[in-house]
């Protein structure tokens, strides 16, 4: 998924968009896909060569996403204001549970685009202010989404700062690792709760705040062990990606069933950072696709599924002992009990 008003740093999606900044070539066409789980969190970390949006403190603003994005059964958003490019950021907003569903959901096709909400009225104003979204997928491998906008906030009430609860980035390096929902919407809620406020103000530059700690409730499914996974994204035709690295971690979710307690463990098939490309981005998918960018698809046997990257099947993804892959729709699958 990819945020598009206002519009995240260099993507190619937005109806609108600002030009882009000395040295950057291109715009980054792998920006719907998570945030590898080491390194910063977001995409790009340098700024548009001018806002792209401009609110006011305690009216509304809405937020819109691209259509077409894999929304993987829901999960939990965050959107956060900062000061400072991110270092810092305040929640001004959450959905929890179904973000981008009316509900539970075991589809990959987003039912909600866009979300509208009020500013709270003691944002202070700037000409150089963030807006950040953070999303954990509720179904697949244990992700981060985030975006970046480059804004600025105008208030007439002379507010020099704001408290909030911090923004938080799970499934990324040192935030700890929300496991696959499973059908349980509750899950990782007490790291979303458990976060500490934080003061963002025009200027500042506060260290990050302490890092909440995920703590498992009898609603709640557990994890053992923090690292994600994050999936190989081939480059879209006529791109060639800059760097990949290619560890292989292994990571622990907790599966809902009869056996009470079980803890099934899924070892990832490769771990590679995202790609930076630096030409223009394709029109269509190759020639010949066999499949829709995004897709997912159980293999033959159930034994795991894969996911359709830019046309092309991508390597087997493993369930874990005891469940098979399920298909939920045409382009969504879980790992549910046999």
């Amino acid at each position: 998924m990819d945020m598009t008003e206002p519009c995240s740093r260099f993507s190619p999606y937005c109806a609108t968009r600002p030009p882009l900044p000395a040295g950057i070539l291109d715009y980054d066409y792998s920006i719907d896909n998570p945030i590898p789980y080491d390194g910063s969190v977001f995409k790009s970390e340098i700024q548009w060569t001018k806002p792209v949006a401009s609110w006011t403190a305690g009216q509304p603003v809405t937020i819109k996403f691209q259509s077409g994005g894999a929304a993987h059964g829901g999960g939990h958003c965050q959107f956060a204001i900062s000061y400072d490019n991110g270092k810092t950021a305040a929640v001004v907003h959450e959905v929890m549970k179904h973000c981008f569903f009316n509900g539970p959901s075991n589809s990959n096709v987003a039912d909600v685009l866009e979300y509208t909400f009020d500013l709270p009225a003691d944002i202070p104003a700037s000409s150089n202010a963030q807006f950040i979204w953070i999303w954990n997928n509720a179904i697949g491998n244990r992700e981060l989404y985030t975006g970046i906008a480059d804004i600025t906030i105008a208030n007439s009430g002379g507010s020099k700062s704001y408290t909030g609860k911090s923004a938080i980035y799970p499934n990324h390096e040192g935030y700890g690792s929300i496991p696959e929902f499973n059908g349980n919407y509750n899950t990782g809620l007490s790291l979303f709760e458990n976060a500490p406020n934080v003061v963002v103000s025009p200027g500042d530059s506060a260290a990050p705040p302490p890092v909440p700690e995920y703590s498992s409730s009898a609603a709640e499914s557990k994890t053992v062990a923090p690292p994600a996974e994050s999936k190989t994204v081939a480059p879209p035709v006529g791109h060639t990606p800059t760097s990949q690295s290619s560890a292989e971690p292994t990571f622990e979710v907790t599966a809902t069933g009869p056996p009470a307690e079980s803890t099934v463990v899924v070892t990832a098939t490769k771990h590679l950072t995202d790609s930076v490309y630096t030409s223009s981005a394709p029109t269509a998918a190759p020639t010949g696709s066999a499949c829709t960018h995004g897709a997912l698809q159980c293999i033959s046997g159930n034994a795991g599924f894969q996911e359709c990257v830019w046309g092309v099947w991508s390597a087997t993804f493993s369930c874990g002992p005891g469940t098979v892959c399920q298909q939920t729709s045409p382009d969504a699958v879980v790992c549910g009990w046999a």
